[in-house]
């Protein structure tokens, strides 16, 4: 009975996380627990030569990875999620969606969805991204 109790309350334990990326002009996700705006911050769009590209690409990661405000959004939200996480865990979550929203979808939602996800890779096995509105 034991080992029993043991392996339900170890599965029970691990927290699946998905970060996903979208545009508010798509709209807002409907089954995310947590809906993050990054509108505010630098937009690559405005950028000729990053126009086109997505934020996994060198150039948009390496202008976006350069901004104060982006990098300070990211702690943010990297912080309020580490702070909160154990409550999950502890009310036998098994699942959380983060969503990360910019105008498009492409650049700053893209970047920071990868970055958080690859944060909480370290700690955590069950870590996926997903990008929605990447052309």
């Amino acid at each position: 009975r034991a080992l029993i109790q043991e392996r339900v309350a170890r599965k029970s334990s691990q927290l699946s996380i998905q970060f996903l990326s979208f545009g508010y002009k798509n709209g807002i996700p409907v089954d995310a627990d947590y809906v993050f705006d990054v509108r505010c911050l630098p937009n690559p769009y405005w950028k000729p030569e990053l126009r086109k590209l997505s934020g996994q690409s060198g150039p948009v990661r390496e202008y976006l990875g350069q901004e104060p405000d982006v990098l300070r959004m990211y702690e943010d939200i990297r912080a309020f999620l580490e702070h909160w996480m154990d409550k999950f865990v502890a009310d036998n979550r098994s699942y959380l969606s983060v969503a990360i929203g910019c105008t498009g979808g492409q650049h700053r939602s893209v970047y920071l969805a990868e970055k958080l996800a690859a944060c909480f890779r370290r700690n955590h096995e069950h870590v996926q991204v997903r990008h929605r509105d990447v052309s």
